[in-house]
């Protein structure tokens, strides 16, 4: 007997249906097809025990199970209800009408209970796009499929659990997401507030700036200054997530097993925080069957890479592609992904081995060839992609002392998004773009016009500091959100020379 069941493949971060096509005859054998990969193949034993437990059995006929399509790879352990509720039908042992109007994934346990699976959420999107009725997984992943509107989802424990519910014995609730409720719910908390840090002033204005229009920034510092502390604290005053962001996170999270499980739909902003001893297919993805890297765990959020130069510079320059294109594509012989990548880079790094400036005073000093050298780590291309440079001196006493509290995040974060609601309106007829910093020269020549005093300040600047044409655009964007920060329509001379102090890697001697 012949009978069809539905899993799902994720490729990249979209689904596939993968039909599970079981056929028991007469004979001896127990073959699988299909490019399934070890994972798969195991699944046999797996299911063995689990019926075994739970009063069925595998029978002992002829066992053919083709995974259609057949040229495309099945990998993990995810199949393993699919194939056993086919061998159950195929074989007799239970009796249903509706086995083809579902999709069934999960992994199962020897007594029959299921572990969670990884991707969810895709190919909940998958199964409503397709026109199922409804699907079926572990209970660790309903809320996270249930985010998808106008199709059941039902969380379940063991087999006997699915076994019931299509014999007709047993009903099973569907889980139900109120996904409104569930993305608005945290919004208004963030975590890390900046009315903890004390003094600092200066930068806390770069890190408004850098939110505002989506820059990507980096602290140059001494030990102690905090660098990490202020980094942190960024996610706080980025605009909230629009669902259409929120979705796309989750999606990207639950690719990777990475989505908390009774949670919904991610409503924070990712904060990803890799060590310096990641490698390259770990932070921009990859591997045999890719999956995403740290960059894209990373989209719509921040990427914090503390102590910059610490990292191998092969890892660093690998970024500079998705920094620019805001996506990453992994190419293989046979297939090509690409994930998204939007994400504020936040780096920071010691001025010096050391960790000091060039202070007599200092614990440990380093000569400013030592300097240049360890910064040189750090390549000219890169840091031309980087829009904020900023130095961080240490907290004087003080200020450290003060008991009164600094502006919190929550007053910061209200004129970010207004600067934001600026953008989108000027951006409204581009949907590739929403934010300042991700402007090409045709929006660079729209929106960034200068008048005759701000062009003699900024050919100046380019002279003296030998900027780079990506440098020049940089401060224009910049400056742009300075703009949109003061509700300013025109571009002020203020407005470029703000813009050109936040490049202080590119001045000469900038160590003093």
């Amino acid at each position: 007997m012949l009978v069809k069941t539905y899993g799902s493949s994720v490729f990249g971060i979209e689904a596939t249906i993968i039909t599970v096509e079981v056929n028991v005859n007469k004979g001896i054998g127990y073959h699988l097809v299909g490019l399934p990969d070890n994972a798969v193949k195991e699944s046999s034993f797996r299911i063995a025990a689990a019926l075994d437990n739970n009063k069925f059995r595998l029978p002992g006929k002829k066992i053919t199970i083709n995974m259609a399509p057949a040229d495309l790879r099945k990998e993990g352990s995810a199949y393993d209800l699919t194939i056993a509720m086919g061998i159950l039908t195929a074989s007799g042992q239970i009796k249903s009408k509706e086995l083809s109007e579902y999709i069934i994934m999960g992994e199962l346990s020897l007594d029959g209970s299921l572990q969670p699976i990884k991707g969810a959420l895709p190919i909940a999107i998958k199964a409503r796009e397709e026109g199922f009725k409804g699907i079926i997984l572990p209970k660790q992943n309903a809320k996270e499929a249930a985010i998808v509107n106008d199709i059941k989802v039902y969380g379940v424990e063991n087999i006997k659990e699915v076994i019931d519910f299509f014999e007709e014995t047993k009903e099973l609730t569907a889980t139900i997401i109120d996904t409104r409720k569930e993305f608005y719910k945290e919004l208004e908390s963030p975590i890390y507030d900046f009315a903890d840090v004390k003094g600092q002033e200066g930068i806390k204005r770069c890190m408004e700036i850098a939110a505002a229009g989506g820059h990507n920034i980096i602290l140059v510092g001494p030990p102690g200054s905090g660098k990490t502390m202020l980094s942190k604290r960024l996610p706080g005053i980025l605009p909230p997530m629009t669902l259409h962001e929120a979705l796309e996170t989750t999606k990207i999270h639950s690719v990777v097993g990475r989505v908390k499980e009774n949670i919904g739909l991610m409503s924070q902003r990712p904060f990803r925080s890799p060590h310096h001893t990641i490698s390259d297919v770990a932070l921009v993805g990859g591997g045999t069957y890719p999956q995403p890297g740290e960059i894209s765990l990373s989209h719509n959020g921040v990427l914090f890479l503390d102590e910059l130069p610490e990292f191998k510079r092969s890892v660093l320059e690998v970024m500079r592609q998705p920094l620019e294109d805001r996506e990453v594509t992994i190419s293989r012989a046979r297939f090509t992904v690409t994930y998204p990548s939007s994400f504020m880079l936040v780096a920071s790094m010691n001025p010096s081995p050391g960790g000091y400036f060039n202070d007599p005073d200092a614990p440990v000093t380093s000569s400013p060839a030592e300097m240049q050298r360890y910064l040189g780590k750090i390549s000219g291309p890169l840091l031309d992609r980087i829009d904020l440079h900023i130095e961080v001196t240490p907290v004087p006493f003080d200020k450290l002392s003060e008991e009164r509290k600094g502006e919190s995040s929550v007053e910061i974060r209200k004129r970010v998004i207004a600067a934001r609601a600026l953008q989108e309106k000027r951006f409204e007829n581009d949907s590739s773009i929403h934010y300042n910093a991700q402007m090409e020269v045709k929006q660079l020549r729209a929106y960034c016009e200068l008048d005759q005093e701000s062009k003699l300040l900024l050919k100046k600047a380019m002279e003296r500091l030998q900027l780079s044409a990506r440098a020049y655009d940089r401060i224009l964007k910049v400056s742009r959100t300075i703009a949109d920060l003061e509700n300013s329509v025109c571009i002020q001379p203020s407005h470029i020379s703000e813009a050109i102090q936040y490049r202080s890697l590119d001045r000469e001697g900038w160590l003093g």
